[in-house]
């Protein structure tokens, strides 16, 4: 995103995720001005440390789901949220998905 890397994005929410280690504690006036910018452009961004996603991912989710737009019926007027055989919600490919940057993901 113009001159940063992101951690995750969703572009369809304008929603930006990012998981920080313990070197962002010396660089806080750095992601403030980085923040401010993704801001600027429209981006929403969540921040979280390593060890919340490690130590708390249920909490993580939810705040990032929080952060979504709801969901919005499809064309056919199915809706977006359908039962699986278990009776269990399943959300369907309307939904924005949170996915790794491009520019973050490693080639093998």
């Amino acid at each position: 995103m113009g001159q940063y890397v992101v951690d995750f994005v969703c572009e369809r929410a304008c929603l930006i995720v990012e998981i920080d280690g313990g070197q962002h504690n010396e660089r806080r006036e750095q992601d403030e001005q980085r923040t401010s910018w993704l801001n600027a452009q429209g981006y929403s961004v969540l921040r979280f440390w390593n060890n919340e996603v490690v130590e708390n991912m249920d909490g993580v989710l939810t705040t990032i789901l929080k952060a979504l737009p709801p969901p919005r019926p499809s064309p056919k007027g199915e809706g977006d949220f359908t039962s699986s055989p278990k009776g269990e919600g399943d959300f369907t490919s309307s939904r924005p998905r949170l996915a790794p940057s491009p520019s973050r993901t490693r080639r093998a």
